[in-house]
């Protein structure tokens, strides 16, 4: 077994270390964030830091990255206070892969790939057309990570879209009925397979 301590980590190339420590944490999920600016303009962008908060109320966390170097996504949902989050299907990942390049504000990652924009309910932030699960999520706070200078950004979602196919009776969402798709890292994607769903866990004594 490959044994790093600190000293270790902090002595690799960047790329090396960013693969290894994004990667060796697990599987996270995909999103595809949307946001609109002021003037108009659509901003879809991948993420893999999207975590579950709280269900009531209703709060997802997302972390942001260092601003940096300009943050787009982050600037229009400051501008707005709203973005929508789409699930990722295994016939997209190329495309939902390819927004993450970094094209100037006033160019649309819609107009780049075959992803389309839908609108839904009047809701301000653009949605993806065809994805399986749709949030929209208003933005309600931020709070600084001193230790690297990123953002942890909450919000709360005001609009779930679920397909049906993946929504049961009580209420649970299973992911693999649709080719819903999950990232190792930065650039790998999985498709995970249900393997058994446990009742709620009580002591044995």
């Amino acid at each position: 077994m490959h044994y790093f301590q600190r000293e270790d980590l902090e002595g690799l190339s960047k790329i090396y270390r960013l693969n290894l420590l994004n990667s060796a944490t697990g599987y996270k999920s995909a999103h595809l964030v949307g946001t609109r600016s002021k003037t108009g303009v659509e901003n879809l962008a991948i993420f893999n830091s999207v975590v579950h908060l709280g269900s009531d109320p209703a709060l997802i966390g997302i972390v942001l990255r260092p601003t940096t170097v300009p943050r787009h996504t982050y600037s229009n949902m400051k501008e707005t206070g709203v973005f929508s989050l789409n699930a990722i299907t295994k016939d997209q990942i190329s495309d939902a892969h390819h927004t993450s390049a970094k094209y100037p504000k006033e160019v649309s990652e819609f107009d780049q790939t075959k992803l389309e924009s839908e609108q839904k309910n009047n809701w301000e932030a653009p949605f993806v057309k065809g994805a399986p699960i749709q949030m929209g999520c208003r933005f309600e706070n931020e709070y600084p990570i001193k230790e690297n200078g990123t953002i942890l950004l909450i919000g709360s979602i005001q609009q779930l879209y679920i397909s049906d196919s993946l929504l049961l009776e009580d209420g649970w969402v299973q992911l693999d009925k649709e080719p819903i798709v999950t990232i190792n890292g930065l650039d790998g994607y999985a498709l995970p397979t249900l393997l058994e769903r446990f009742p709620y866990a009580r002591p044995k004594i």
